[in-house]
């Protein structure tokens, strides 16, 4: 299993020395997360808490990911990055093509694109991007995105997208992974027609539900011989013995807050650089 972290509102000065950190320590990928906007009310309901209320407030950073994973990139020499989650239709697709295949070319593709069909309409407005029919619009902007990653002069006409022959460059040397998040069927689905699924928090028992569940889907669509990535952040797991029965489930990336389990949530930077470097300690060199 590899051992990745989220950065989630940390500040973005705190970024730079996480990543060398991670990598110094032996951490396999940090994760970066996206939202375009926070408005002050929000009549949109947030999917993973009781209440549907957010789990921030305002002046939480949100550092645009692609900015950030290339400028940790240009610190790091092999650690990995990915989004969890990137809004994926609250954007035009070519140009997530252009910037996330950029940052997988100047990375030396050390990139995954993990995307969310997004809770938050406000954000869609701020963005000009209809909310309605984004799960059909992704489907379609992930056939465009990878249609352009050719490097081929290409041409895409689709029910949202239409495309006279181009190209993009520069593109990547190697398939960037593409991992869906979400824990609706649509969502399961969604992953299983690509490289793999991110969680939220759940029980290990969810989680090896979920791996089956995917499991039959690839099945279904014949790619279960494929490779297929899960990143898993568990309520019930936080030893050794834990992450070992997440892995029998099915989770190949372990996803968490190192710091959490030594100062809180409310940590410090060097509380968050120490505990990086204890769970790499406690736990990755035990592995």
């Amino acid at each position: 299993m590899h051992f990745c972290f989220a950065t989630t509102f940390s500040d973005p000065s705190e970024l730079g020395p996480l990543a060398v950190t991670a990598e110094d320590c032996g951490w396999h990928a940090l994760a970066v997360s996206d939202h375009v906007v926070n408005p002050v009310e929000t009549r949109s309901t947030y999917p993973y808490t009781r209440d549907g209320s957010r789990r921030w407030g305002m002046g939480a950073p949100w550092p645009d990911p692609w900015v950030t994973i290339a400028f940790l990139a240009g610190q790091t020499a092999t650690l990995r990055f990915f989004t969890n989650i990137y809004v994926l239709p609250a954007r035009p697709p070519v140009a997530v093509a252009k910037l996330v295949g950029t940052a997988a070319v100047l990375s030396g593709n050390r990139v995954a694109l993990g995307i969310g069909m997004g809770w938050m309409e406000e954000e869609f407005d701020a963005m000009e991007q209809p909310f309605r029919g984004r799960g059909k619009r992704a489907d379609e902007m992930l056939d465009v995105i990878r249609t352009v990653w050719t490097g081929e002069v290409v041409e895409h006409h689709g029910a949202h997208y239409d495309l006279p022959p181009l190209e993009v460059q520069p593109v990547p040397s190697e398939p960037v992974p593409v991992w869906v998040g979400g824990t609706s069927e649509a969502a399961l689905r969604r992953a299983a027609r690509h490289d793999g699924w991110l969680s939220d928090l759940h029980t290990t028992g969810e989680l090896a539900e979920i791996r089956r569940r995917i499991d039959g889907y690839r099945h279904e669509y014949g790619r279960d011989h494929l490779p297929f990535a899960m990143v898993g952040a568990s309520r019930d797991a936080a030893d050794l013995d834990g992450y070992r029965r997440m892995a029998d489930a099915g989770v190949t990336h372990l996803m968490t807050w190192p710091w959490v389990f030594y100062a809180g949530l409310d940590a410090t930077p060097q509380q968050k650089l120490d505990g990086v470097r204890r769970f790499a300690d406690d736990v990755i060199a035990r592995w």
